[in-house]
């Protein structure tokens, strides 16, 4: 179980982004988190993917409370969930090849050797196809990109997949390739999945559940 219970986040302690939010995701269901832009959805998106430490509340992951964010968490937990940002170019890094991009958290986690075989996998799976990945991001579409992404999201087979606005950007096609691929990895694993959105129609087609960002606050204000 993903659970955030009576989360206050943001970026100044004086003025945090949001008060008392709680959303609990079980494992292999999928939630939506419908808000409009500046609500707070996508901060809290990143605090349940432990980028981003609360002022105050409570995150559980698979029954442990959460107790350091980021590199300083531990492994197992780092590892245990995979994010998709809204922006592709803002979450890759422009120096390496859409492989290395990729493949870039098995070799942080010491396990190279796996990559040619989980490279093999998710390619196809996400839609790319073998000659992008030896371009860098400037040499591919938004579209491109974002499948990169998210292959580097899947890569470490995570239990749990954040994804914060991450077909916001594209067009209808790729958005439902994107999509596509999510569904199929979830069927395959059992994997969780936050989806955060502004398409409510979307959201409502994708998940088993979808909130509004009103019913995730405890209290208002």
């Amino acid at each position: 179980m993903l659970e955030l219970h009576d989360v206050t986040a943001g970026y100044s302690r004086r003025a945090p982004v949001f008060r008392g939010a709680s959303l609990t995701v079980a494992p292999g269901e999928s939630v939506g988190l419908l808000g409009p832009s500046g609500c707070g959805k996508s901060t809290l998106a990143r605090v349940a993917a432990l980028l981003h430490r609360p002022d105050a509340g409570r995150v559980v992951l698979d029954g442990t409370e959460i107790r350091a964010w980021r590199h300083r968490a531990p492994r197992a937990q780092r590892t245990a969930v995979g994010v998709v940002f809204q922006q592709p170019r803002l979450s890759a890094d422009p120096r390496l090849r859409l492989a290395d991009l990729i493949a870039e958290p098995l070799r942080a986690t010491g396990r190279r050797d796996e990559i040619p075989e989980r490279l093999a996998a998710l390619v196809p799976a996400v839609g790319l196809t073998d000659d992008l990945l030896t371009r860098r991001p400037h040499e591919v579409s938004d579209g491109q990109l974002q499948r990169a992404c998210l292959a580097r999201a899947l890569i470490l087979r995570p239990r749990w997949l954040i994804c914060d606005e991450m077909t916001a950007m594209l067009d209808a096609s790729t958005t439902a390739a994107l999509v596509a691929a999510v569904e199929t990895y979830r069927a395959e694993t059992g994997a969780g999945l936050l989806a955060v959105g502004h398409d409510r129609v979307l959201l409502n087609r994708w998940c088993d559940r979808t909130l509004d960002w009103a019913e995730c606050l405890v209290e208002q204000g």
